[in-house]
């Protein structure tokens, strides 16, 4: 699959406010970008380029040249790692306010990750010297950047303790959970149905395992009466029950 330049066209937006400006957009308060002053707001609001991507679309490959960062407004975009041997694992989501692409721009280094969307997906692109510019004349935005490079560091360091010491049943209870303050309904009585924004194998890359070793967790937390899963949709009849599951340190 090609990466898509910054010169492909947009995807018609159906959203009314498809041409609202930085100020206006939702997710802002939850991006690096939420303490520039007007001015800047405005030269990005200039230069950003923003666009409308659909399901398996790519923002950029790893290995590409880094020609700027990317500010997801609405969304969910897979960031991916291709191993030696030409296998794809999914390491990383990115939702509405996350800024991507940020590592690779500060190190003035290719993409390591390729960013891939995973639902329809509203995304802003600041070219490279625009954002280098703004990051030079606010100190204050360099730290949130380091603050997020820190928070990354620590989620993948807590990963990879969940993946040597947790059981799956543990970890896949523990990715329901993260997936279901944005993907998941839930009633009074306590039962929750889960729309899944992820593959079977991508989940399993993310809990660290086999996809049959997955499938075998799938089917003994079915029998337990937990969880039963039908292709993207999982009906819990017993949130509680499930989350039980999880040992969260303190």
């Amino acid at each position: 699959m090609t990466a898509k330049d910054d010169s492909a066209p947009p995807r018609t937006d159906p959203s009314p406010d498809q041409h609202a400006g930085c100020a206006f957009c939702q997710a802002r308060e939850r991006t690096e970008w939420c303490g520039l002053d007007r001015a800047d707001v405005k030269t990005i609001d200039e230069v950003k380029s923003a666009r409308t991507y659909m399901p398996g679309d790519v923002l950029y490959h790893q290995g590409d040249s880094c020609a700027g960062v990317y500010c997801v407004r609405a969304g969910l975009i897979g960031l991916r790692k291709l191993d030696h041997d030409g296998n794809s694992a999914l390491v990383r989501l990115a939702y509405a306010g996350d800024t991507i692409g940020y590592r690779s721009f500060l190190a003035g280094e290719t993409h390591h990750l390729s960013a891939e969307v995973l639902k329809p997906s509203r995304v802003c692109f600041i070219e490279q010297a625009t954002a280098r510019r703004i990051l030079e004349g606010n100190p204050a935005l360099g730290l949130r950047f380091l603050r997020h490079a820190t928070r990354d560091l620590d989620d993948a360091e807590d990963k990879f303790l969940q993946s040597t010491n947790s059981d799956i049943r543990m970890r896949m209870a523990h990715l329901l959970f993260i997936l279901k303050d944005r993907f998941a309904t839930e009633n009074k009585d306590g039962r929750m149905t889960l729309e899944l924004p992820l593959s079977r194998q991508d989940m399993a890359a993310m809990i660290g395992v086999r996809p049959e070793t997955m499938s075998r967790a799938i089917r003994k937390l079915e029998d337990d009466g937990l969880a039963f899963f039908s292709g993207r949709t999982v009906r819990v009849p017993d949130t509680a029950a499930l989350f039980a599951e999880i040992e969260f340190e303190h």
